[in-house]
């Protein structure tokens, strides 16, 4: 069962947005896409070089544009960045244009899933736990303001947690539909 001709997945970094979207694509016939892989395909550079040279501002407008153009699309799976819903307009485009799932983590399942991961330029710097902490705090009331859908994380593999969300997803689906 598809629950949206668009499937946008929003939540904090190292939710499992990507890992995640990419078997919820298959599993409804829908085209992956990632917001920050297009964007380094946009800017032919990581995303890490987009912030060091334009800043988080520049960076943001990049998101907003590629996030706008990938909405239009139909038949897709998006997983956005974990910030793209700092914008009002962001949020917006979201709602209008598909079924939005916030994939949920804690700041623990963060730092454990982050260890090794050197690529997040938000958290280059500085204690990770307190900026992830101070993260949430802004963008947890955003992602609920717009989500459809959450699911709670927690520790599983990788194809149980993209199991379970499917089987939510259809429920919630169902459920919406049945009424």
């Amino acid at each position: 069962m598809n629950p949206s001709c668009n499937l946008f997945i929003i939540g904090p970094t190292g939710a499992g947005k990507t890992t995640i979207g990419r078997r919820l694509a298959e599993h409804y016939g829908l085209e992956f896409l990632d917001l920050d892989q297009e964007i380094e395909q946009l800017c032919g550079v990581p995303v890490s070089r987009v912030f060091e040279v334009e800043g988080e501002a520049g960076f943001r407008a990049r998101e907003s544009q590629l996030l706008d153009e990938c909405s239009r699309r139909r038949g897709v799976v998006l997983a956005t960045g974990a910030g793209a819903v700092l914008d009002p307009a962001n949020r917006r485009t979201l709602v209008e244009r598909g079924y939005v799932l916030w994939l949920q983590a804690t700041v623990e399942q963060q730092l454990e899933r982050l260890a090794h991961d050197q690529q997040r330029p938000l958290l280059a710097s500085g204690d990770r736990g307190e900026r992830l902490t101070a993260m949430a705090q802004v963008r947890t009331p955003l992602y609920r303001e717009i989500a459809d859908l959450a699911i709670p994380g927690v520790q599983e593999h990788v194809h149980a947690a993209s199991a379970r969300s499917i089987l939510l997803i259809d429920q919630h689906w169902q459920r919406q539909h049945a009424a």
